[in-house]
């Protein structure tokens, strides 16, 4: 069973035309609770895994999934299009503004492996903005949701970033690219190290949505990641802003779902981040033009 929620009142932004934030959590909520089911029955049994590229996995439970939470949705929202992670990008045959994000598995290596880190991820797009995110941890049955204007909450309660403003004080979070070690500019190491020798620790759970629900829950105080696609990010950078974060690009204009690095954080600790990435200069596209 889904745990029982509150939306806040609302907070002044248009919303589509038969799209009211109370119908697209339902049926969001609704995908989600049969996704999770699927990801938890498929703990229990051996899985066929496959390779979308050199160590880029793909299971079958990705495409069940996938299948499940596309046909839930369609039924409600027959004419909205889709982006997932893995059949791509779906509309129907007159181009719709209306989108739906998802990734069925963030975490599919960890779900492969048996490493108990992964989620199902959901958001809802309008015109090219996001105004509904769901990400959902099945092993915890943790529910995190966030809808733009009215905040975020974890099963129903308020969410709210930390109040740290130390670096030295600070936990933060980071992933690695699939291809990193065939593309020089998506290295990692170079700033983690340099975040190392800064911070209280790192972590590196193998799931970005779940990395960024956990700044937006005050457990972690940053996240960065390079190379990362829409669905990773969609439904969770918007419950890191409505619980009270900062998320940007490398340059720390406002994050953008194609932006090549996305830095979240509480807020206190964000322009040290950036400055940080800033001076490692380890990717050439995030560097500060010369003035």
């Amino acid at each position: 069973m889904t745990p029982s929620r509150k939306l806040s009142s609302p907070g002044g932004l248009p919303w589509p035309d038969g799209c009211p934030p109370e119908r697209l959590s339902a049926t969001a909520r609704k995908a989600a609770e049969i996704a999770s089911t699927i990801l938890l029955e498929g703990l229990t049994r051996k899985i066929e895994v496959g390779f979308k590229g050199r160590i880029n996995l793909v299971t079958e439970i990705d495409l069940a999934s996938e299948r499940a939470v596309i046909e839930t949705i369609s039924r409600e929202f027959p004419g909205h299009g889709f982006l997932a992670e893995e059949s791509g990008r779906t509309m129907p045959k007159e181009e719709s503004p209306l989108r739906w994000i998802i990734d069925p598995l963030d975490g599919t290596t960890n779900y492969a492996h048996r490493y108990p880190c992964f989620c199902v991820s959901i958001a809802f797009e309008a015109a090219g903005t996001v105004l509904y995110g769901l990400v959902v941890d099945p092993l915890r049955k943790m529910w995190f949701e966030a809808a733009a204007g009215r905040g975020a909450t974890l099963d129903g309660q308020p969410l709210a970033v930390s109040e740290e403003t130390f670096p030295e004080r600070s936990l933060l979070a980071t992933g690695f690219s699939y291809t990193h070690a065939d593309t020089p500019r998506l290295n990692n190491m170079a700033t983690f190290e340099g975040f190392s020798r800064e911070v209280q620790g790192i972590r590196r759970s193998g799931s970005a949505a779940l990395d960024l629900c956990h700044v937006a829950m005050g457990v972690l105080d940053g996240f960065w990641e390079r190379s990362l696609s829409p669905w990773d990010t969609a439904a969770a950078t918007l419950i890191v802003r409505e619980a009270g974060g900062t998320v940007t690009d490398g340059q720390g204009n406002p994050f953008r779902l194609d932006a090549p690095l996305v830095i979240a954080s509480n807020g206190h600790v964000h322009r040290w981040m950036l400055e940080t990435i800033r001076q490692i200069g380890e990717d050439p596209e995030q560097r500060q033009a010369p003035r």
